[in-house]
């Protein structure tokens, strides 16, 4: 399976911080922001991944992350020469994803939660065999968000219908940015047609899914959290946030480096490498820590 993590965009939200440098570079408490999304894909099992971004900011990105190989996966990148929308990254993507099934997470993205391993493998399955996941979280202002409408019976969670922004919500359970989807997502992206806004939305690609009885919802109740840190006062909470949990469990969470090491795609010698390089802080001594507890 492969991962894309778009991470285009011109993230005038956040000027004049953005104004040099990328948004998904920006730290968020300890790491940069794109760590976290990374993450997420390692999580899922994902070792092949292309980056997306603008053509000015991919050699920041990869004087960052350089090809993967330091922290265990295969990167790739492609520049979005203007941001079209969402469901642009599968035609950027088509030559990667080939005939594999793909998830795609926005750069800007943080999720966490006790058995979130469990809940990603899972969507990982449904696209293996055929069904695009859509993940939902409850949120206070659903009409800023794609929304889904759902059923939930003793069955399971039905996805009812798919809407992007609406002046009046049907739920208040808001489309995250990480979605998953079987072979063939390149072709049916194809289908989308500009919206009034100008873009290929991701909504409306949610919905061929669900057309074709094809897309199933994940909720994120509680334990989860979900944040898109677009603005500053959503990157001050993400920050705090994983700065309580880290020094309330004494660990890094979303440590790229670990994640692979847990994969069992670093070695023991690659992971210790990474650790001395940055031996004077906390990241350093929890790769150590890491390294410790397998010895």
């Amino acid at each position: 399976m492969k991962g894309i993590i778009l991470a285009g965009g011109s993230g005038t939200r956040l000027y004049p911080i953005t104004k040099g440098t990328s948004k998904q570079l920006v730290p968020v408490y300890d790491k940069p922001m794109i760590y976290y999304p990374l993450s997420v894909l390692m999580q899922a099992g994902i070792k092949d991944i292309l980056i997306i971004t603008t053509a000015e900011d991919q050699p920041s990105f990869k004087r960052l992350l350089e090809d993967g190989s330091k922290l265990g996966v295969n990167l790739s990148y492609i520049i979005q020469p203007s941001p079209d929308g969402l469901a642009q990254a599968f035609l950027l993507g088509e030559e990667f994803i080939g005939d594999d099934a793909c998830a795609m997470i926005l750069g800007d993205n943080i999720f966490y939660g006790n058995g979130l391993e469990k809940l990603l493998k899972h969507a990982k399955d449904n696209a293996i065999n055929g069904c695009a996941t859509i993940f939902g979280y409850q949120v206070k202002d659903p009409e800023r968000f794609g929304i889904m409408e759902i059923d939930e019976s003793e069955s399971g969670t039905v996805v009812v219908s798919v809407e992007e922004k609406p002046e009046k919500p049907k739920s208040d359970y808001a489309i995250t940015g990480l979605y998953f989807y079987p072979k063939g997502v390149s072709c049916e992206a194809k289908k989308d047609k500009p919206s009034a806004r100008g873009e290929l939305e991701i909504t409306t690609l949610n919905d061929l899914y669900l057309q074709e009885k094809k897309l199933k919802a994940c909720l994120l109740g509680d334990g989860y959290t979900w944040f898109d840190t677009g603005t500053f006062d959503s990157l001050i909470d993400a920050a705090n946030m994983i700065r309580t949990i880290q020094e309330n469990k004494d660990r890094v969470i979303c440590a790229p480096e670990a994640i692979a090491f847990k994969q069992g795609w670093l070695s023991k010698e690659q992971l210790e490498s990474s650790a001395d390089v940055m031996k004077k802080n906390k990241y350093g001594k929890y790769l150590k820590k890491v390294l410790e507890k397998r010895k």
